[in-house]
């Protein structure tokens, strides 16, 4: 099993730990949980946002790396459950990255002079 793959199984124990089951759901609990974790990702973006001093009038902030370490994984939780909302394995958020990332790359290489969605409709 690959780490990827040993992330997923870990995010379906604990999801299943506080009561959350999220396979086979029907479409309007997918909307639910969607909601539910996109609305958690924006509060966790918050958080890592105050961990860098972001008040440019404000001496006394610093920057606490290890809580913006923490909250980057607090992301990586939801994000995982929301793919797995989606009905995402490892495999799939892996081949969807390697098609994205090279969408991406053509883009770049393209100039991006244009925003076209449709090259991203295949992934």
């Amino acid at each position: 099993m690959d780490k990827l793959e040993r992330i997923f199984e870990m995010q379906e124990e604990l999801n299943a730990r506080i009561g959350v089951n999220l396979k086979d759901i029907g479409e309007e609990k997918q909307t639910e949980w969607v909601l539910n974790y996109t609305r958690a990702m924006q509060q966790e973006i918050c958080e890592l946002i105050d961990s860098v001093p972001w008040k440019w009038w404000a001496k006394y902030q610093e920057f606490d790396k290890q809580n913006a370490r923490v909250e980057v994984i607090d992301l990586f939780h939801f994000l995982i459950s929301l793919a797995q909302t989606l009905g995402m394995s490892a495999d799939d958020v892996f081949a969807a990255y390697v098609a994205k990332n090279k969408v991406n790359h053509q883009r770049q290489d393209s100039g991006y002079s244009q925003k076209d969605e449709s090259d991203s409709r295949h992934i």
